[in-house]
């Protein structure tokens, strides 16, 4: 038996919708099944405006033009995140001052803003690391009292909730990943919520190339021209088209995931409770969309242990971010050298085991069994 970290899936619609989109005639986007992503979007989390995008990093992107962010700026994001949060604003010419990360949900430790600010501030870019809620309400304060702008990359937190809110509509913008390791997927694709009114309108014009095309085709204005930056963020009709069969199923996709993650959160309580490993947190105020099931081990060199046993047992775990303040590309931007005590042990310990919809209930009793076996714990 083998199991993969990851397995793209189908749960209805999305070959037929595929099939419709193209006998509507419309493929280059911003057609019947990307207005009706957005609208699902946005009634669904209450997002005062969605616009689809071909990736999370294409929102990011977007979020960055929005945010005018000017060389010298700085912007204050976690090391222990994917690439593209931080990529989307150096591109600008902003400058990333990294954050460490809190022991318990791995997201960016508010309690380290207030001394990160600088006059050269202009955002905070907090991260829902597993979809789990970063303490937005904090955050917001904090950057309300330095006016600051809050850009949430909520990649990997579709539909996961802090206190009742969504993820992703609770800064003043928020991105979305469909990618095909997410929990709704369209192999590529994303989607950026603007949540301060303020920023719709030049968010539309950036999204379609710099232009006021989509003014056009509403009778705005009489011809459409370049009026703004911007670029070719629009995801094809195609993608949009398997992603609506995929949100029209979310309901389902979500319970699923959340039942996995479970299995998993009961089957290891035991390695937790003898000092094994650690299990995600759990927490009252958040609620989380079950999009990763990690473990904590105790060192850097029982977690590539435990992955090689894994691996030769046919079962892909992987390890997660290397860290950005040490990465090559810091050094080239002559960034300096900051400590992250938190974030530097988090990366070398952190294990990621398989959590995609289609995986068995039978191939994950193995995987949890195998753990325990690792261990030397022999319960079934």
């Amino acid at each position: 038996m083998t199991t993969p970290f990851n397995k793209p899936f189908v749960v209805g619609k999305e070959l037929y919708y595929i099939a419709q989109a193209v006998l509507k005639g419309q493929l280059a986007g911003n057609g019947f099944y990307t207005k009706a992503c957005q609208r699902w979007i946005e009634e669904h989390y209450a997002i005062h405006k969605a616009l689809l995008t071909h990736s999370g990093t294409a929102s990011l992107e977007m979020a960055a033009l929005l945010s005018d962010i000017q060389p010298g700026d700085e912007f204050i994001v976690p090391s222990y995140t994917f690439v593209s949060t931080a990529n989307a604003f150096v591109l600008r010419g902003g400058i990333p001052v990294w954050c460490d990360i809190r022991e318990d949900t791995l997201n960016l430790d508010e309690t380290l803003l207030e001394s990160l600010i600088t006059n050269k501030t202009k955002a905070i870019v907090p991260v829902h690391y597993a979809g789990v809620a970063c303490e937005m309400d904090t955050i917001m304060q904090i950057a309300g009292a330095h006016d600051l702008l809050v850009i949430e990359d909520a990649a990997q937190a579709v539909n996961a909730y802090y206190k009742g809110r969504a993820l992703g509509g609770i800064g003043h913008l928020g991105c979305y990943s469909f990618h095909e390791t997410k929990n709704y997927i369209s192999g590529e694709g994303g989607a950026l919520l603007i949540n301060d009114p303020r920023f719709e309108e030049r968010a539309e014009i950036i999204w379609e190339k710099g232009t006021n095309r989509s003014q056009f085709f509403r009778g705005e204005v009489d011809k459409y021209t370049w009026v703004d930056v911007g670029s070719s963020f629009l995801p094809s009709e195609l993608i949009a088209a398997f992603l609506f069969a995929q949100l029209e199923d979310a309901d389902s996709i979500n319970r699923r995931r959340l039942e996995i993650w479970e299995r998993y959160y009961e089957g290891l309580a035991d390695l937790d409770r003898q000092g094994h490993l650690r299990r995600p947190i759990k927490r009252l105020d958040t609620q989380h969309n079950g999009h990763m099931f990690h473990i904590i081990l105790n060192s850097g060199i029982e977690r590539d242990s435990l992955i090689r046993y894994l691996k030769d047992e046919g079962v892909h775990s992987v390890f997660h971010y290397v860290p950005l303040h040490s990465s090559p590309m810091a050094s080239q931007l002559g960034l300096k050298a900051v400590e992250l005590p938190v974030t530097d042990r988090i990366s070398q310990q952190l294990l990621r085991l398989p959590c995609y919809f289609g995986l068995t209930f039978e191939e994950q009793l193995r995987i949890i069994q195998l753990i325990k076996n690792y261990f030397g714990v022999n319960r079934s």
